[in-house]
């Protein structure tokens, strides 16, 4: 046997109970964090996050940026959209 010291059944026993209730608390949390609500809400956190500052106010250079980017992209499309039209 190596350096450490035999264990008798009553621990080993112990040691299995306290690892089976470890694997379920473990199996427990995962559950939770798989829940379609619960994904659900924490999406809708991060997305108030993206918008909202920590004091509740809205956060308008992300707003500015995001409105541009929107008015960006639809210019682009309609230009396609007359450039293919033309043809």
């Amino acid at each position: 046997m190596s350096d450490t010291q035999a264990r008798t059944a009553e621990q080993i026993e112990a040691d299995i109970t306290a690892t089976r209730a470890r694997l379920a608390s473990t199996v427990d949390e995962l559950v939770d964090r798989a829940h379609p609500k619960n994904v659900a809400r924490r999406q809708v956190e991060q997305a108030k996050a993206q918008v909202f500052d920590e004091r509740g106010q809205v956060r308008t250079q992300k707003l500015v940026a995001v409105g541009g980017a929107v008015v960006g992209v639809l210019g682009m499309l309609l230009m396609i959209r007359r450039l293919v039209g033309r043809r």
